[in-house]
């Protein structure tokens, strides 16, 4: 579960404009949640891009710290109306043309403001006269930011703590949602559970490719005590003494039980991985009104610029 609770106290600020700050960086959650603490920003799908404005001298560089040279962008932060100051954004292309989606200050006019917290940073940041190409990031105001990006075609949106300092490594104060890839797939096997879990692991998971049976992967995440014991005992008088996969690669070697490829379940997930493996998957539910046979990988279906739709076949 995300952290919800207060952050740590920050050390102590700068006193000398430093030549190089390390972005702050978000960290990935399947959660779903909103909550006073918390502010929602959609994530921009293009590059991190950090600017450091001393004077009439602007230097860009993406996160891994590669100079940028930007002109227009350049052009419009120098003509700021503030000595010095290193914003923190995402550069995006639409139709040719360049923005900066500017969404955090570090420093500004001689002081060292990343130990300030987000809201009184973002107070700083909205008092800046920002003109296109750069554009001041908004939070969503709507009950549930994730949908607004299924919807919009984003490819996700960063949870924010309006507490947190700016801190220079990856962190829990920002958490990212992204839009995920909804399939249906197989039961074909399970393993066992872990710890206090009752029921079993994780689902073995797979789908049909003609007369293929194909592992998918595992789904670990999604379910409740209830769903757990009850599926256990549905798959207790399922179970074979081989793997109905025909194309296993990855297959779990220890603590693996198989079944009858019968069940269909709905599954949410982030994204392929190169091997062709589910990343970050959840249960949504189980899928009674579907054969297992009808269940087959025909290719992803983009709406938009990062919503994926169900691309399989309907039974």
């Amino acid at each position: 579960m995300a952290k919800r609770s207060g952050v740590d106290k920050a050390t102590a600020a700068r006193s000398e404009f430093p030549e190089w700050v390390e972005p702050m960086a978000a960290t990935l959650t399947q959660e779903r949640f909103t909550g006073v603490e918390w502010t929602f920003e959609r994530k921009f799908d293009g590059i991190r891009l950090i600017a450091f404005k001393q004077g009439a001298d602007v230097r860009l560089y993406s996160r891994t710290r590669n100079a940028k040279q930007l002109p227009e962008i350049a052009a419009a932060i120098a003509a700021l109306p503030v000595q010095d100051a290193i914003l923190d954004g995402e550069l995006t292309w639409d139709s040719g043309e360049l923005a900066y989606h500017v969404f955090d200050v570090v420093w500004i006019d001689g002081r060292d403001v990343a130990r300030l917290t987000l809201a009184e940073r973002q107070q700083l940041l909205r008092a800046l006269p920002l003109v296109a190409p750069l554009h001041r990031v908004v939070a969503l105001d709507v009950a549930e930011p994730w949908e607004r990006a299924r919807v919009e075609g984003w490819e996700g949106v960063i949870a924010k703590r309006l507490d947190s300092p700016y801190e220079e490594r990856r962190s829990r104060h920002w958490l990212k949602m992204k839009c995920e890839i909804v399939h249906d797939f197989v039961v074909g096997g399970f393993t066992d559970p872990q710890g206090g879990r009752v029921g079993f692991g994780a689902l073995l998971v797979g789908y049909f490719e003609g007369d293929d049976f194909v592992f998918a992967g595992k789904v670990g995440t999604g379910f409740d005590t209830t769903l757990l014991t009850d599926l256990r005992a549905r798959f207790d008088v399922m179970e074979v003494e081989k793997t109905p996969f025909t194309k296993a690669t990855g297959l779990p070697r220890v603590r693996a039980h198989w079944v009858r490829p019968e069940v269909v379940v709905h599954v949410a997930f982030i994204e392929w991985t190169v091997h062709t493996k589910l990343r970050h998957s959840r249960l949504l539910g189980i899928r009674a009104d579907r054969q297992a046979l009808s269940v087959v990988r025909q290719g992803i279906e983009r709406q938009g610029a990062g919503v994926v739709r169900d691309a399989w076949e309907s039974a």
